[in-house]
């Protein structure tokens, strides 16, 4: 486990935390925040990715409002920061930092130059986003808010996208979810599951809405998701 340094696209560098697996060389999978920035929940993430075979990556996207954010979920005042930061934060310009942080994993010398993404709330917004944006080889998004006023980019959407959905998510409405499911039904390049009974988060360790077996099940589908996809793009 390392702090790396990602040039960014305006000239400019921001940190990120890398975890790096037994077996070199390996596929970049780049973990992305949740709105508490790269705390100690991400990168206990990134250790499980790396665990599993991967470079995980978790780049500082806080960085041009506050670098070296690391709040948690347990105080009032940190959840005022905490979406003080999501407000402030720009999503085109953290997609430039996350294009950035991928093209400098694609030339790593310990990497198979495959990058894929997983993100969490805010993440999962931004890992739709590089399914749209870019061409990151797979992208994997938990509860991302935001995805159903960008359901016109599903038709950009070329490399496989695998959704997680909380049924009773306080921020993603019922109707939200329902405009996401059928506005991505058309395409065959993205898979999505929903998690009856559980509510935004739930895979967030020791947070609020902490479900163990919607996280297990969900887990297990990214693990092969991504096994299946990466794996596949490397035997082309």
């Amino acid at each position: 486990m390392t702090e790396m340094i990602i040039p960014s696209k305006d000239g400019k560098s921001f940190t990120a935390y890398v975890a790096m697996p037994a077996v070199l060389p390996a596929p970049t999978i780049i973990m992305i925040q949740e709105i508490f920035g790269v705390n100690a929940e991400m990168r206990k993430k990134c250790d499980a990715m790396a665990a599993k075979g991967y470079i995980a990556v978790a780049p500082d996207l806080f960085w041009r409002l506050e670098p070296g954010v690391q709040l948690t979920d347990k105080t009032k005042e940190e959840w005022t920061k905490a979406f003080a930061l999501y407000n402030a934060f720009d999503v085109e310009t953290g997609i430039d930092d996350l294009r950035a942080t991928a093209h400098t994993f694609r030339g790593h010398a310990e990497s198979t130059g495959q990058v894929g993404c997983v993100g969490f709330c805010l993440g999962g917004k931004l890992a739709y986003m590089m399914s749209t944006h870019t061409n990151i080889d797979v992208s994997v998004s938990y509860y991302g808010a935001g995805i159903d006023a960008m359901l016109d980019e599903v038709k950009s959407i070329k490399t496989p996208l695998l959704m997680h959905l909380a049924e009773e998510d306080k921020f993603i409405s019922k109707d939200a979810q329902a405009k996401i499911k059928e506005g991505l039904a058309g395409n065959p390049n993205v898979t999505l599951y929903s998690y009856p009974g559980v509510d935004h988060a739930f895979t967030r360790i020791n947070g609020e809405h902490y479900d163990e077996a919607a996280t297990k099940l969900a887990h297990q589908r990214t693990d092969d998701f991504l096994k299946h996809h990466l794996k596949q793009a490397k035997a082309a």
